[in-house]
C-alpha cells in the first residue's frame, strides 16, 4: 500500500509540475535581429579615408572622372562627375549614434523606407518623394551607425543603387 501512495503521490507532482511549467503565450513570432557583427570597428575619417574607403574607390564605384572632397572629418562631403551629371556624396559616421534614431529621423522627413540586410548589418534606403533623385543608405555599425547619401543633380542615375554600392564597399572594406 506504501508503495502505490508513493507511486500515486509522484505521479499527481510530475503532472503539477509539467503543467505549472507549460503556459501559452500570444503574438506572433518574429526573427531574432543580428547584433552588430563589428561592435568595436571605427568607420571614422582616417587616413584620409572616409567609412574605410579611398577617393579612388568612390570613383571607381560611382564612375567618375573627378572627384573633390570639399570637407572631410566627421563628415565627409565629395562632389563627382559622371557621364551622367555632377553627383553629390555625404558620409557620415556617428560611433554613438543609433539605426532607431536614424530610421526615425527619416519617417519623420516622410522618407520612405525599404528595409535590408547589408553585409550582415541591419539596414534601411530612405528616399524623399520630393526629391526622388536623392537617397540615403544607413547601417548599425561598430559601435554606431554610418550612412551615405547621393545625390544627383541632374535627375539621373539610381541614388539609392549608388548609396547602397557605398554602403556595401564600406561594410566589406578592410579596416
Amino acid at each position: 500500500m506504501r508503495g502505490r501512495m508513493a507511486g500515486s503521490v509522484t505521479a499527481i507532482v510530475a503532472m503539477t509540475a509539467v503543467s505549472a511549467c507549460t503556459h501559452t503565450v500570444g503574438g506572433v513570432a518574429e526573427r531574432a535581429r543580428p547584433t552588430v557583427p563589428d561592435p568595436d570597428r571605427s568607420y571614422g575619417y582616417v587616413d584620409d579615408r572616409c567609412g574605410l574607403l579611398q577617393d579612388d574607390s568612390l570613383k571607381e564605384l560611382l564612375g567618375a572622372t573627378s572627384l573633390v572632397k570639399p570637407f572631410s572629418g566627421a563628415v565627409c562631403q565629395y562632389v563627382l562627375s559622371t557621364g551622367s551629371g555632377v553627383v553629390d556624396v555625404v558620409f557620415t559616421w556617428f560611433d554613438k549614434g543609433s539605426i532607431d534614431r536614424e530610421r526615425e529621423v527619416a519617417v519623420g522627413r516622410d522618407a520612405r523606407l525599404t528595409e535590408k540586410t547589408v553585409v550582415r548589418h541591419s539596414a534601411f534606403l530612405a528616399q524623399r518623394p520630393d526629391t526622388p533623385n536623392a537617397c540615403s543608405a544607413t547601417a548599425a555599425a561598430g559601435s554606431g551607425v554610418l550612412t551615405w547619401w547621393v545625390q544627383f543633380r541632374q535627375s539621373a542615375g539610381d541614388a539609392c543603387a549608388d548609396a547602397e554600392t557605398l554602403l556595401t564597399a564600406t561594410l566589406s572594406a578592410d579596416s
